[in-house]
């Protein structure tokens, strides 16, 4: 009998938009919720808040979460799983939700494989990279949020006719890179995924200038190149003048898009009927914009292939 569960959170948009769907599918079954303050470390302290209906009012077009979040180095360890242990039979919690990204669900897969807690999880990393899931809460706010920042850069490599690098999160994976590149109608784009030819990418810069082209936008997967190596290398092999703009943490702030607030209410939802009806160990996801799918943590924990060569195609025939 599932009466009290609590919820841990990571940091993107859409997070409070699913908090908010939890809290109120769990209020419409008589289900208490306690919100884990600072993820896995406010388990680990047993730092916990009640929350209602009315907490979470208001929320639902706020980015980040609430909750607050950290990363937690001791819940890595036996000791610190044991502590956050002790929390959840001390307030008496008869399962969780975990909204975050890999490192969130593998924690959750752990104390559902490990110590037999009832553990439902919601894929929310703006690099969308949770493997077999479809669409990540944060993913498209995070697009859309690089790709209004994008423009404004692109307004003033044209005016002054300049060569821009611009970098972007995405330590593993390209996804968010791809997508901006694309979407950006950029002239170049440097992913995790795949190898790219620094000499090629210059003798085209070249050839596009001594046809008169005379402004390029060049998009680096921050785990792949940095913007500052990409754009001295490009100006000391072409003679041209290079700036770069390195977005950073502003990818993971701003208010969530449509889509991510829609997801969250879905996936919020489905986490805790998935929790009521008995699942555990399980991840949460959207199919096709329609069906929800339980997929397990152990999947979906696991790397995820991103094969982005036909949208590279694409982008190569545009630019």
């Amino acid at each position: 009998m599932i009466r009290r569960i609590g919820v841990i959170t990571r940091d993107c948009a859409g997070v409070n938009a699913a908090l908010r769907s939890v809290v109120r599918t769990a209020a419409s079954h008589g289900v208490e919720v306690y919100g884990v303050i600072k993820g896995y470390d406010g388990l680990i302290d047993g730092v916990l808040r009640l929350l209602d209906r009315r907490s979470v009012s208001g929320i639902i077009n706020l980015g980040g979460t609430i909750l607050k979040s950290a990363r937690s180095e001791r819940f890595l360890r036996e000791e610190g799983q044991k502590k956050a242990l002790k929390t959840i039979e001390e307030n008496k919690l008869d399962g969780l939700v975990v909204i975050g990204g890999n490192g969130s669900l593998t924690g959750a897969h752990v104390l559902a494989s490990q110590y037999g807690i009832k553990v439902i999880g919601v894929p929310a990393t703006i690099d969308n990279d949770v493997n077999g899931v479809d669409r990540c809460l944060g993913a498209d706010t995070a697009v859309n949020v690089a790709l209004d920042a994008l423009d404004k850069i692109r307004d003033t490599a044209t005016s002054l006719e300049r060569i821009f690098v611009v970098e972007v999160m995405g330590r593993d994976c390209g996804y968010l890179a791809m997508k901006v590149a694309l979407a950006g109608g950029c002239e170049e784009v440097i992913l995790p995924e795949q190898d790219f030819d620094m000499t090629e990418i210059c003798r085209e810069i070249r050839t596009g200038n001594a046809q008169g082209k005379v402004s390029w936008i060049i998009i680096v997967a921050e785990g792949k190149a940095r913007a500052q190596d990409v754009a001295t290398a490009i100006s000391l092999l072409t003679g041209l003048e290079t700036r770069i703009a390195v977005l950073g943490h502003i990818q993971r702030g701003g208010r969530p898009t449509a889509i991510d607030r829609l997801l969250g209410a879905k996936l919020g939802n489905a986490a805790v009927e998935a929790l009521l009806a008995g699942e555990t160990d399980k991840c949460v996801s959207l199919k096709c914009d329609e069906s929800i799918e339980l997929i397990p943590l152990s999947v979906a924990i696991q790397p995820k292939k991103l094969v982005f060569e036909p949208e590279y195609r694409l982008l190569k025939v545009l630019s």
